[in-house]
């Protein structure tokens, strides 16, 4: 026997799901854009000046979302350390975007 009310919740936890993973790979075509550029450029990888920057705002939204800030900046540093390691690929490969 099935509790729809938990039915209809985790329906909605699977749509959200859904769009995370559409909206993280649509970021990640962003970065990796922003990663051949910095290659072609000789930018480097990392700028942790905005990555700072970045985490700040972020942890104001989580704030303002009642989300626990420390859970979103745990989030975006997992996600600007894999940016970072893409863009370190693409330099060292002299490839942009590899």
């Amino acid at each position: 026997m099935t509790d729809a009310t938990l039915t209809r919740f985790r329906q909605s936890i699977d749509n959200i799901d859904a769009a995370l993973v559409f909206m993280l790979a649509e970021r990640f075509k962003v970065t990796q854009a922003v990663g051949r550029y910095k290659a072609e450029t000789g930018l480097p990888a990392a700028d942790p000046g905005r990555e700072e920057a970045q985490i700040a705002r972020l942890r104001a939204l989580a704030q303002d979302a009642d989300l626990d800030p420390e859970f979103s900046e745990k989030f975006l540093r997992f996600i600007i350390d894999e940016v970072i390691r893409h863009h370190r690929q693409a330099q060292e490969a002299g490839t942009p975007g590899a």
